[in-house]
Parts: structure tokens; sequence; C-alpha cells
């Protein structure tokens, strides 16, 4: 388990960067390495899971109000929603499993042990991925100025937005909200409709990310070395969920800020600054990239 000091650190990290649309994992990991951490263990990859659970009670916080005027105001109100969020759910679901299922038995070679989250701190790939969701956000952003938006989601909406969701989830770097809401402003979608649905998404998936975390820390194969040397004392993970909370929510108001006054486009300018400088960093890092 790393020290009070790195927790402290990437807890302020995940929260500033994990509602905003430039991958908070993509951070996290970076912050870990240089900091001599090892991204893909368990021990964090279950504090990634709990600073992403401090985030998740953020979203919660912060759009609870909202998301009960608009989506909960009538019965009508609510199954289109619930109809949409099943459905981009589902999407999201067939899309991450058949591309994780993918990666671990074609291009991991199905070896015992081969999983996903190998990928996870290998720099090269964070690198294109913060560039390829910044174009998407960049090109979303300056396409939509000045058009006509929609005022309501329809059945399609939320499948394309629950499709590239599924293909942002194997990925570090590649921002769940950058392309979510990138893709339904691509469909003209209005721009807090967007980032109501978009982070109602993120509420929905990521209990899931947490049991699947769970069970992969049962699955260790010394699991009384994982509870006393990954997982103990866990107080400091709880401390960086508490960090991680009010620091998403602060980021949750400036999110707010650059997307309703047209400034969405200037996050992907800096996720291409981002994928320069992990580039860069993994050429001088010590070690492979992967």
């Amino acid at each position: 388990m790393p020290d009070l000091i790195d927790v402290f650190v990437l807890a302020i990290v995940q929260g500033v960067c994990e509602l905003l649309p430039v991958s908070s994992s993509a951070h996290v990991i970076i912050a870990e390495r240089l900091m001599g951490l090892d991204p893909t263990t368990p021990a964090m990859t279950f504090l990634l899971v709990m600073l992403h659970t401090g985030t998740m009670l953020a979203v919660i916080v912060y759009f609870w109000s909202t998301w009960r005027s608009r989506f909960f105001s009538s019965a009508a109100a609510f199954w289109s929603f619930a109809r949409n969020v099943v459905a981009a759910t589902a999407c999201t679901g067939v899309v991450g499993l058949g591309l994780t299922l993918l990666i671990e038995r074609v291009l991991l070679g199905g070896a015992p042990g081969a999983a996903v989250e190998q990928l996870f701190g290998n720099l090269m790939l964070i690198a294109v991925a913060l560039a390829t969701v910044g174009i998407m956000i960049i090109w979303s952003g300056l396409r939509t100025t000045g058009t006509n938006e929609k005022q309501s989601m329809v059945l399609p909406d939320a499948i394309w937005i629950g499709t590239v969701q599924g293909l942002c989830l194997p990925f570090r770097g590649f921002s769940r909200s950058g392309a979510t809401i990138s893709t339904g402003l691509f469909r003209g979608l209005r721009k807090d409709l967007l980032e109501d649905f978009s982070f109602a998404l993120a509420v929905v998936l990521t209990p899931a990310v947490i049991v699947r975390e769970w069970h992969r820390l049962l699955k260790a194969q010394h699991l009384a070395d994982v509870a006393s040397d990954s997982l103990g004392p866990i107080w400091p993970c709880l401390l960086g969920m508490v960090l991680s909370f009010a620091a998403g929510w602060l980021s949750l108001k400036w999110l707010s800020r650059w997307l309703e006054h047209g400034r969405w486009h200037l996050f992907g300018y800096y996720c291409l600054f981002a994928a320069v400088a992990v580039f860069i960093t993994g050429k001088f890092l010590s070690g492979p990239l992967g």
C-alpha cells in the first residue's frame, strides 16, 4: 500500500481529473509511475477503485437535484430516461466485455493470468488514447458551435453513446466523459442534457467496475499477503476517497461552466498536450513502457 503522501497526491489527481474529460486514470497512472509505484498491482487497483468511489459520490451529490427535476418529474420522463440508460449500458457491456475478451484471449495470448489490467501501465497506449479522445473533443466542440441542439434524447442517441463508452473501458487515457459527451454533441444533443446523462451512466457503471476489481483481488494467488500488505490498513484509502469526493465536486463545477459556455474544445487541446507529455515520460522513465 502506498504511504499517506502518495494517497493524498493520487486522491487530488483522481478527484480533479476524473470528472473532467482528460482521463483521470491516465493521470493517476503517470503519477504512480513517477512516484515509483506499480499501477498494475492489486493494491494500486484497489486504491484507484476507492478513489473512483469518492468521485462517484461527488457526481450523485452534485447532480441529484437536477436529475430529480429532469428524470423523475413524471412517469413518462422516468421511463424514457430508464430506457436510454438501459440501452446505453447494455451496449457498453457488449462492446466493453467483447473488447476485454479479445485483448485477453487474442492480444495477450490467453495465457494463465492474462488480464486487461496488464495494459494499464503501458504509457504508449495511454498516449494514443489521450490523443484520440483529444481529437474527438476538439472536433465535437468546434463542429457544434452555433448549431441547433436537440431538446431530448432518443434511443439511437443512447445506443451510440453506450457503444462509445464501451470502447473506453479497456483503455486508460480514453476519457469516458470526454468520449460520451463528444458523441452526444456529434448527435446534436443539448449540452446540459448530455452532461446529466453521461454522468448518470457513470454512476451505473462504477459499481460494476468496483465488483470486478474486488473479484480480481479475491483471485490473487497469495490472498493472505494481499490482504495484509496490499489492503491494510484501509484507512488511507478511505481518506483518499474523501479527498477525491471534494476535488471531484469542484471539478464538476469547472466542467459545467466550460461545457455550457462553448469552451469544451479546450479540454481536447489539453488532452493532446497530455498525450505528448505521457509519450515523453514513457521514454525517460526506467523500465519498459508496458
